[in-house]
């Protein structure tokens, strides 16, 4: 029986290192209307108590590499999120690619196939892989899933774009992210 075709091992720590702060990508950017929402997303975002304190406490350093593109919707909603939990957090790191940079990384993060963004790839202190999140809350991934699923991808847009709208301040994306981060800088299994 022949083996499956093998990935070739990614080196992490350069790829962060090869990656832009969040001022830079916004320069590179294409979309002023975009980059301007972003930044006042981020300058509005409210971290509740419990959150800063987890952030304040980790233990070990968290890197992120965020797969984003200024013209999407999600990353605009959504990086503003990372942004403010790595703004809140010394040991949580941020760095920015373009899929077209680094398409041998992003082939490894598609979502049901297609080519979805944000991306945010969760490293630990030593550029360990531990997870990854986007394009956006995993209820609503499931309810895209669920639209494809049966033929109506437009009613599932519909009922995420109220879930959005319930959800402003952004609170589902800021657990789930705070998971991952957890899980990159635990000691501990």
């Amino acid at each position: 029986m022949p083996q499956p075709p093998i990935l070739p091992v990614l080196d992490w720590q350069a790829i962060f290192a090869g990656g832009q702060t969040f001022d830079d990508w916004l320069t590179r950017g294409t979309n002023p209307g975009n980059q301007e929402t972003m930044q006042s997303l981020r300058a509005a975002q409210v971290l509740e108590p419990h959150v800063t304190a987890m952030l304040n406490g980790l233990a070990r350093p968290v890197h992120v590499v965020a797969i984003a593109e200024d013209w999407c919707g999600d990353v605009v909603r959504h990086v503003p999120v990372l942004e403010t939990l790595a703004n809140a957090a010394t040991n949580l790191h941020v760095r920015y690619i373009y899929r077209e940079d680094r398409p041998d990384v992003f082939v490894r993060f598609l979502t049901n196939g297609g080519e979805a963004i944000p991306k945010f790839i969760f490293l630990n202190g030593q550029f360990t892989e531990c997870g990854h999140w986007g394009p956006m809350p995993s209820l609503c991934r499931e309810l895209i899933s669920r639209g494809k699923a049966c033929g109506d991808v437009a009613r599932a847009r519909e009922q995420v774009a109220a879930i959005y709208q319930a959800d402003a301040s952004r609170r589902m994306v800021v657990e789930e992210l705070l998971h991952l981060i957890g899980i990159a800088s635990c000691t501990a299994p």
